[in-house]
């Protein structure tokens, strides 16, 4: 819950009550007219982690995906708020 409350205020958005628990309350924030899932895991993602900061190609973002699967586009919050703002 302490990470859906500090990603809301991020972004400028809201945390939705009781999410997932029942009908009605989907997702966890809604803010930058998008309905957002948030996940958080003290050891997970570190794959994207050392990908986004590798010192030699220092990608701004990473472009990711699975067969048969949609593409995801995986990047700093800070880079994705500078490009909502322009």
């Amino acid at each position: 819950m302490r990470r859906k409350k500090e990603f809301a205020s991020l972004i400028g958005g809201v945390r939705v009550p009781l999410s997932g628990a029942m009908d009605g309350y989907s997702n966890d924030v809604k803010g930058l007219g998008l309905e957002w899932e948030v996940k958080a895991r003290k050891e997970g993602f570190k794959t994207f982690y050392n990908w986004l900061e590798d010192e030699r190609e220092q990608p701004e973002a990473l472009a990711i995906k699975a067969d048969r699967k949609p593409w995801l586009v995986v990047m700093p919050l800070d880079t994705f708020l500078k490009m909502v703002k322009e």
